[in-house]
């Protein structure tokens, strides 16, 4: 799709293309392309590669997607004035499962 110039912008998802590797190497052909580079849906999981990314123009931020990692994740970041910026303060991606709240979800488990 690329070489076809059929791209005006490629979008990848960390959860959908080898995790942060093939996110990094989604960068490097948008790079290679010169066309601009989309993180896919999941704003907490994308924000610290997308710092990394250097073709990165924005990130999708659909509200389900925000609402459900609030709900099961602490360490979420608020956007602020339309940006998400990541907490250094917390270890790794900053996000903590909700062990208890993530529970009822589990395969086998009781409504």
């Amino acid at each position: 799709m690329l070489e076809a110039g059929a791209v005006d912008v490629l979008q990848a998802d960390a959860t959908r293309c080898l995790g942060f590797t093939g996110f990094l190497q989604a960068d490097a052909l948008a790079e290679a392309f010169h066309v601009p580079l989309s993180a896919h849906c999941a704003p907490a999981l994308h924000l610290h590669v997308a710092c990394a990314a250097r073709r990165l123009v924005h990130m999708e931020y659909f509200h389900d997607h925000a609402r459900l990692e609030r709900m099961l994740f602490d360490g979420v970041p608020p956007p602020v004035d339309g940006a998400l910026a990541p907490d250094l303060s917390r270890p790794g991606l900053g996000l903590e499962l909700k062990r208890a709240d993530a529970a009822r979800f589990a395969v086998g488990a009781s409504p």
